[in-house]
């Protein structure tokens, strides 16, 4: 018999079903040789062990873990064993900490210095309803951290008025900047000088702010952080253990709400991320226009 007759005896189905990440294909063979039927064969396409690379979450992502700040010892006997395992116990948090970070408001783009690049009529009224949205939200706040530039502290200071008993201060090292190289690559040139000096910047924010609480925080800390896009953006995709070069990927509102919360074992959860729901449609924008 020709090959191509035997192939026209055949029918072959091939069925992807689609189950978690694994993919099954059937081919059933209809031909009888020797009187036996042939039997259906089943393949199993694993995604995960060919085309997927698992990336493990680092639960020491921020050096923090107790093993990591007890100076380790020789265990030479169950005494030194449990002494050792007491001092991991006392180094371990029991808190969360709350960061909440806010955008800040629609400003003039076409000031000719940082000063001139004051919020707009629509940026001061989407900074009001951030700071009314958070009292809504009834947490008990800790502190106010706001950069240093003026659309960021005129955000935070119409965002004080709704909050005046909570503690406030300054820090440049918040002021906006290129963390680092986007990928996919920016459409509009930038000089290789800027991001060589914010990106350390940057990530010396994303440390100072961004740690599971002391072994002495007994209650849940709540931060609220008025700064710019490209720094909420950077500070999500490091604390989630997401490539950092994926910042620009994520579009935030002016006045915006993303909350991160870390837990004790150094586990981070995103609340929310740019929620602008507090604000009417008409004052939603994203671009900064004058």
């Amino acid at each position: 018999m020709s090959i191509l007759s035997r192939l026209q005896k055949y029918a072959l189905s091939s069925i992807g079903v689609l189950s978690g990440f694994a993919f099954v294909y059937y081919a059933l063979d209809t031909e009888k040789v020797n009187n036996k039927s042939h039997k259906s064969s089943i393949v199993v396409n694993n995604s995960f062990s060919k085309n997927y690379a698992p990336v493990n979450w680092d639960h020491n992502w921020d050096r923090r873990d107790p093993k990591s700040l007890v100076k380790p010892t020789k265990l030479k006997t169950p005494e030194d064993e449990n002494e050792y395992n007491r001092k991991c116990e006392a180094k371990k948090s029991r808190a969360v900490r709350h960061l909440i970070l806010i955008r800040h408001g629609q400003y003039n783009l076409y000031g000719n210095t940082d000063e001139e690049k004051i919020l707009t009529k629509l940026g001061r009224k989407q900074a009001e309803l951030t700071g009314k949205r958070l009292v809504e939200l009834g947490l008990p706040y800790n502190l106010i951290v706001k950069s240093t530039m003026t659309r960021a502290q005129e955000t935070s200071f119409l965002i004080e008025q709704s909050l005046p008993n909570v503690k406030t201060e300054n820090d440049s090292m918040l002021v906006e900047g290129y963390p680092i190289p986007p990928e996919p690559p920016l459409s509009s040139w930038r000089p290789e000088v800027s991001i060589f000096q914010d990106g350390p910047r940057i990530e010396s924010a994303f440390r100072k702010y961004f740690y599971r609480a002391h072994e002495n925080q007994i209650n849940d800390s709540y931060t609220v952080i008025v700064c710019h896009a490209n720094v909420i953006r950077y500070f999500v995709c490091r604390a989630l253990q997401f490539p950092p070069e994926a910042w620009l990927r994520i579009s935030l509102k002016h006045a915006s709400i993303t909350w991160l919360a870390i837990g004790p074992t150094g586990k981070v959860s995103l609340k929310c991320l740019g929620d602008a729901g507090h604000l009417p449609q008409e004052l939603l924008t994203t671009k900064m226009e004058p």
